[in-house]
């Protein structure tokens, strides 16, 4: 942490006077679509295990952070000494059997007791009042992010399918009544059932130790890898994938993923 204070002074001359002009208009709030794309690429850069582009990705994060922090300084609200001071005090709370007495005997327990002191916290916060187990989720987050976050809430206090098998019978009948849905035609019915699968479906991810967010993204690159080497074999043969036949495209599709399952045995 030896740097910190260089990277505080580089912000500060930025947002100087005489600093730069972009940099001396953002808001908190102007930042935030910043924010949220620099969390994205260091998911990205772990998620290609790439050393080097996660350094970098790490450090883009970090200067959005000195950054709202100095905003919040030149506000008068509070000073990134205070953001440190905060989450240590959080960390040392939360951790009583790390830097107290608390013996827990596994990592449920550990989950458990962090889940107490969170609901206590926020009752705090809230002058007593006895918030909700599931509440402090942010309403940014993406939806299926979300739906995983708010089972692992549920599920600290032992409502939960105990694994991810009797999860999975969930999901099929949140299917089955899906498939109804859509044969009644009814819109709000299956916009209803539908969140009702996807739901069920994040939880069987959870409890097989699959994040179904980042599950997913990593269905989503493979069908784009898949379907550029369909569009690749159409050039290849002088057509293009506008107007081809879906039988045709369905046979394409077919024939790069045998090229795959060859290239992996």
């Amino acid at each position: 942490m030896s740097r910190l204070p260089e990277l505080i002074a580089v912000v500060k001359r930025l947002r100087a006077p005489e600093g730069c002009p972009w940099d001396r208009e953002q808001t908190p709030a102007s930042l935030r679509p910043c924010l949220l794309e620099e969390a994205y690429e260091v998911l990205d850069a772990i998620g290609r295990d790439d050393p080097h582009e996660l350094r970098d990705e790490l450090g883009d994060l970090l200067l959005q952070i000195v950054l709202q922090a100095e905003l919040a300084a030149e506000a008068g609200r509070f000073e990134l000494d205070d953001v440190i001071a905060a989450v240590v005090a959080k960390m040392i709370r939360r951790h009583p059997h790390v830097f107290a007495d608390a013996v827990v005997a596994d990592t449920d327990e550990v989950l458990r007791n962090w889940s107490r002191i969170k609901s206590a916290e926020r009752a705090a916060k809230a002058g007593g009042a006895d918030p909700s187990v599931l509440s402090g989720l942010p309403p940014e987050l993406p939806a299926l992010h979300a739906a995983v976050r708010t089972g692992e809430k549920a599920g600290r206090v032992g409502f939960d399918w105990p694994a991810a098998p009797a999860a999975l019978d969930k999901v099929r009948e949140e299917v089955e009544e899906l498939a109804q849905a859509l044969a009644s035609g009814d819109p709000a019915r299956i916009e209803h059932e539908l969140g009702d699968t996807l739901f069920a479906l994040a939880s069987t991810g959870r409890l097989a130790g699959q994040n179904a967010e980042l599950a997913l993204r990593a269905a989503l690159e493979r069908f784009r890898t898949r379907f550029a080497r369909v569009e690749a074999l159409l050039r290849a043969r002088g057509r293009d994938v506008h107007g081809t036949p879906p039988a045709e495209l369905e046979a394409l599709w077919a024939e790069v993923k045998a090229d795959e399952a060859r290239a992996r045995s």
